[in-house]
């Protein structure tokens, strides 16, 4: 069979599968990776050399780690240290020793071998986990965040553990393979000069207006780096990744992501197809019962040992329960590590068969756990309609009763000014209530339920939902709908502030703004400070938010505007000290 007729093969039971899959819920992954079992010699023995297959699907992998590296930006890193850092690397670290402990004491494995099983099925699925956390819209809860952080660092420890395990597959075989000081020293000299050299090319590329030649010079980077990599003996997504976080704060970021993207889903894609053809389905209808146990096991470790870990941080008990369980599936870089491991000679085929079967059939479970779980922790929740709402004659209507709709509802029932407060949890709503406050369960994002509580003739909206895509749908059908109706919103960050902005919402205030300055004015009075420079600032922050507001499409413009803020503010103070 030749090359285009395999592509064939594979594209088309990539069709068939995984759009049936994701109409039933679950993940693409697990569609490509039925679709490979499929077409494999486990099913219908389509295409007999997977191998082959999966090796040049690794390039999907390669490219999967430059887009990590784009998004892996220093000052992000620092903003989500908690999570990543410290949430993120005692995962990794307990869930590895349990499981390696575990195998090695019950499989009576070698302590090598243990050790490699233990951290690669540690790991979680970033494309399965986020992609359920997006359909949830709960990617800004309190689990959602956590979970985010931990696959961010799990991201960054698949990199040296590929180069050990590349190490240590050439100290076994006992050739040219092995790491020398030679090899790091070429990699830093390359490392720098891309450095120096990349904003550059990049530039001169972007220059011709020819946009094909942009997606090519993408590729040029990621395959040079992979290639110089591979040269030295080290891994080629280590390559890719290093070359991602070269340019992750360059001003073509966002557009070398947009073009590398489709290259890496289709690649990744048939990554997944290669490991299904892989998989030995065989060794389930052998022996279900040890495969099953073996995979309930891993589910239930991942589980019991991560959930204290973050309750230990301060988490409730039920954001704590979702993210352990949402993390309790193998992920597709075992896939990697374990097939980098065998072709390494460090396990062999027969265990990575098993555990390749065990990963696909977590990460199967997922949604259904899920489910459950929200059933268990949400039983009063489930199917309950919203309320039927008896709104005043023009209203104020409060979206989101939190902390911050709470205080807004304070001060306006202290006024005796009636409003409606409307909140998406039923469990916030009951909580509420129980305080004799006024408010109704319902979603706001729905023009419906805006229109029966009163949206139409309202004296104004305040938008305080937490979630930020929430509360820009909410701003957009109001602004659709009733355009003449006041808006007034609470925003996470600057860059919701500006989205709000964008849609026409009168008054927004970013939630911690007013307190962090207030807090700052009086520690400059303890300090013997001038208070003045704070109301300065806070003057300069809103004049550089509406020159932000203005080239918001414009990556490259907004950045300018931030570097020039930055040096205007430095001016501002240092005139203020020649006074």
């Amino acid at each position: 069979m030749n090359f285009l007729t395999e592509l064939f093969v594979y594209l088309v039971a990539a069709l068939a599968v995984v759009p049936i899959l994701n109409r039933l819920g679950l993940s693409s992954v697990i569609g490509y990776l039925l679709a490979g079992i499929i077409i494999g010699p486990s099913g219908l023995n389509l295409i007999d050399h997977a191998s082959e297959a999966l090796h040049f699907a690794e390039i999907g992998v390669v490219l999967l780690l430059f887009i990590i590296g784009l998004e892996l930006h220093p000052k992000r890193l620092w903003v989500m240290r908690r999570n990543v850092f410290g949430l993120g690397s005692a995962q990794v670290i307990c869930v590895t020793l349990v499981l390696a402990c575990l195998l090695w004491s019950t499989l009576s494995l070698p302590p090598v071998v243990a050790a490699v099983l233990g951290f690669a099925l540690a790991l979680s699925s970033t494309a399965f986990v986020l992609q359920l956390l997006a359909e949830q819209k709960a990617l800004n809860h309190a689990h959602g965040r956590a979970a985010f952080g931990v696959l961010l660092f799990q991201d960054v420890a698949v990199i040296p553990a590929i180069v050990i395990l590349t190490a240590l597959g050439g100290a076994t075989e006992g050739h040219g393979n092995q790491l020398s000081w030679l090899s790091f020293g070429l990699v830093a000299l390359a490392v720098v000069g891309a450095r120096l050299i990349l904003r550059p090319l990049l530039r001169f590329v972007a220059n011709t207006g020819i946009h094909e030649l942009f997606i090519a010079a993408s590729l040029v980077i990621v395959c040079g780096a992979a290639l110089l990599m591979d040269a030295a003996g080290l891994s080629m997504g280590l390559g890719a990744f290093i070359a991602g976080m070269l340019v992750a704060d360059s001003e073509y970021r966002h557009q070398l992501e947009t073009d590398v993207m489709p290259f890496k889903g289709l690649l990744l894609g048939m990554f997944f197809i290669a490991v299904g053809m892989s998989t030995n389905v065989g060794l389930l209808v052998a022996s279900p019962g040890v495969v099953l146990s073996l995979t309930i096991a891993l589910i239930v470790t991942k589980t019991l040992v991560f959930y204290p870990i973050v309750r230990s941080l301060g988490n409730e008990s039920a954001a704590a329960l979702r993210t352990a369980a949402i993390l309790s599936q193998g992920g597709e870089f075992a896939f990697v590590l374990l097939t980098t491991a065998v072709s390494s000679s460090i396990i062999e085929r027969t265990v990575m068969e098993v555990a390749v079967l065990v990963v696909t059939l977590s990460m199967a479970t997922t949604p259904f756990l899920m489910m459950a779980l929200e059933r268990l922790l949400n039983s009063n929740e489930i199917d309950r309609p919203f309320d039927n709402i008896d709104a005043p004659e023009q209203p104020i209507i409060i979206a989101g009763f939190g902390r911050f709709g709470q205080i807004v509802g304070r001060v306006l029932t202290a006024q005796q000014h009636p409003f409606t407060a409307l909140d998406v949890s039923p469990g916030q709503v009951d909580f509420v209530r129980e305080f004799g406050n006024e408010v109704y369960y319902g979603d706001a994002t729905r023009l419906d339920l805006l229109t029966t509580a009163g949206a139409r003739d309202a004296k104004a909206v305040v938008i305080a939902v937490d979630d930020v895509d929430s509360s820009v749908t909410i701003a957009e059908t109001m602004r659709h709908s009733f355009p003449n109706v006041p808006l007034f919103a609470r925003a996470r960050n600057r860059q919701h502030e500006i989205k709000l902005r964008d849609l026409g919402v009168q008054f927004v205030i970013r939630e911690t703004l007013l307190s962090s300055l207030e807090l700052t004015r009086n520690l400059f009075n303890a300090v013997g400070l001038d208070p003045a420079r704070v109301d300065a600032f806070a003057a300069h922050d809103r004049t550089t938010l509406e020159k932000q507001a203005a080239v918001i499409h414009d990556a490259k413009a907004y950045r300018q505007t931030t570097v020039d803020a930055s040096a205007e503010l430095r001016s501002l103070f240092a005139d203020d000290k020649t006074r």
